[in-house]
């Protein structure tokens, strides 16, 4: 007897749909994109014809107009939708909206569902999602924007957020503000639906980082906005959850927030490693093929282990997911690794590329400024391990061994 590593028929079959979506049409159409109205114009066709083929939001139950894809085949599908910038947004499924998406479909009332869920999932508007502040950190109980009942019919909420990514963009925004101060700590917080523009929403700046920012990236979302919310009125109707549910709604939206950024960090760095294997095996230096070379060949390999460790770790998550297993402790393994996985497997492509990996004439500079932002988002690398670690101590406390905290429900 064997453990069965096969995939269904049905999920292979939508992966390779998909991969030769990406490679067919993404990866030639980044290409086409010059300025804000080609962008539009070349997101637009490629909109349609994916949801003329059907690709169109992969995670979404078919009642809801998406494939009802459960978590593997969504995996599969996310590992080849990240090798193109394009890829997600061309069918849909771009975060930040994916998670909110999520939480609307599993928490929004039908009234929420009706007007602000049904243009998110036809792809007519964006969502942000303001939750971190200054102040807090990674710390999300820390958060001090407040949320005051004004009578029966709205809630006022006055303070500030920070890095709310895609802000720019959005024409909603999920806003997290703590309505009860003196509430267990987990349940101070609230969720609410608004509608931007809003002049109680003020978007005071997107924040310069270090990734390289072509003129376009607010444009695509690829912002991360600071927030100045003072007196914005938002009506009753657009409490998300219920009042006391926003610190564990947000933190299951985060949940596939990171696996999803994990499972294009594996796309990524796949391009990655195809880009400087087709690099090196066409380049000689002193007489001899690059490919030839032992120690390249060693940088290579090193990449291969790294991605096939990734998606072994993605699958498992997935079949977890499948299962309704507990899978928080893999989340914060796989969170961590795979963003550092991504991070080398890029550094190598750019140092076998030489100087020309180092220029912005591929995009692999791009990718490498970018990508060190995810050993920040949804949670840094610090806490992850802060909570991994405090969960190896609990299963050898528990079990006599760390097993279980390891994988080692595999066996």
């Amino acid at each position: 007897m064997s453990i069965d590593f096969e995939i269904p028929p049905e999920a292979k079959a939508v992966r390779e749909r998909v991969r030769q979506w990406v490679q067919d049409e993404c990866i030639p159409a980044e290409k086409k994109i010059k300025d804000e109205a080609s962008y539009k114009s070349v997101l637009a066709d490629l909109r349609k014809k994916a949801r003329a083929q059907g690709l169109w939001l992969p995670f979404v139950p078919k009642e809801y107009g998406g494939m009802g894809l459960g978590p593997l085949a969504n995996a599969l599908v996310q590992m080849e939708l990240g090798q193109s910038h394009l890829g997600a947004l061309s069918m849909n499924s771009q975060g930040p909206d994916d998670a909110t998406i999520l939480t609307l479909l599993a928490h929004g009332t039908d009234f929420q569902k009706e007007k602000f869920l049904k243009p998110l999932l036809n792809g007519e508007k964006r969502v942000c999602y303001s939750m971190t502040e200054k102040a807090a950190g990674a710390d999300a109980t820390g958060m001090r924007t407040s949320a005051v009942k004004d009578g029966n019919e709205n809630y006022v909420l006055n303070g500030e957020k920070w890095f709310s990514s895609a802000a720019s963009a959005a024409d909603l925004a999920l806003v997290m503000a703590r309505t009860d101060p003196d509430a267990p700590r987990h349940q101070q917080f609230s969720t609410f639906i608004v509608e931007l523009p809003n002049p109680g929403y003020r978007i005071k700046r997107d924040i310069p980082t270090m990734a390289v920012h072509g003129p376009l990236a607010e444009v695509m979302g690829g912002g991360h906005a600071e927030i100045e919310i003072k007196d914005l009125v938002v009506p009753a109707e657009n409490l998300l959850g219920g009042e006391g549910r926003g610190f564990d709604m947000g933190q299951h939206r985060l949940a596939y927030g990171r696996l999803r950024h994990g499972m294009h960090n594996v796309a990524m760095a796949q391009r990655a490693l195809d880009m400087a294997t087709a690099h090196i095996t066409q380049r000689s230096t002193f007489g001899k093929k690059l490919d030839e070379r032992q120690a390249v060949q060693f940088m290579l390999a090193e990449c291969a282990t790294q991605l096939y460790i990734s998606r072994l770790m993605l699958l498992h998550i997935a079949y977890k997911a499948e299962k309704g297993l507990d899978m928080r402790q893999e989340n914060s393994i796989a969170k961590v690794y795979l963003a550092h996985m991504v991070h080398h497997v890029v550094d190598t492509a750019i140092q076998l590329h030489g100087a020309l990996g180092y220029s912005l004439d591929t995009p692999l500079a791009a990718w490498y400024t970018h990508i060190r932002s995810q050993r920040l988002v949804d949670g840094p690398d610090e806490v992850h391990r802060w909570t991994v670690g405090r969960n190896v101590i609990k299963a050898f406390q528990k079990d006599g061994t760390t097993a279980m905290a390891a994988g080692g429900d595999l066996l």
